[in-house]
């Protein structure tokens, strides 16, 4: 399953969850995408996964139980072998602490969720469409 994997979606709240799955199948962006719900799933499937099978996307909420968001940036941004992926912070939390801190760690992006459904789907669509297919990583 590991090498299949093109967007990890970590998201606690199912009905975001839901939306955001929604929102990359209607553009055919959510074919090789793994959602967990918790930054301990994420780091699990992360650290255990070999560096040439890592997805090619994170999309990361911050506000999690057992392990927050910033706390899983925080380790994959300091290993050597995963530190390149791109990971989009795509949270409710407007805080300017959480924007501050997750800039400093490494984070490629961070989007506030768009409260109106078609704001979301269209928010969610350009961050699959960007980074499937227009970003040209590096060579893992």
């Amino acid at each position: 399953m590991n090498n299949i994997v093109e967007i990890l979606l970590v998201e606690d709240n199912p009905d975001d969850a839901e939306l955001t799955i929604r929102a990359l199948k209607k553009h055919n962006l959510a074919n090789n995408l793994l959602h967990l719900q918790d930054g301990e799933e994420a780091l699990d499937f992360i650290f255990s996964s070999e560096p040439n099978s890592l997805p090619k996307i994170i999309l990361l909420d911050i506000k999690m139980p057992k392990v927050d968001g910033i706390e899983v940036l925080r380790k994959i941004k300091s290993d050597e072998n995963r530190k390149i992926i791109p990971i989009v912070v795509l949270t409710s939390s407007k805080e300017e602490r959480d924007i501050i801190e997750t800039y400093k760690l490494g984070v490629n992006a961070y989007i506030v969720k768009p409260v109106e459904f078609e704001k979301f789907v269209s928010a969610v669509s350009e961050i699959g469409f960007f980074w499937l297919i227009l970003n040209q990583p590096p060579i893992k």
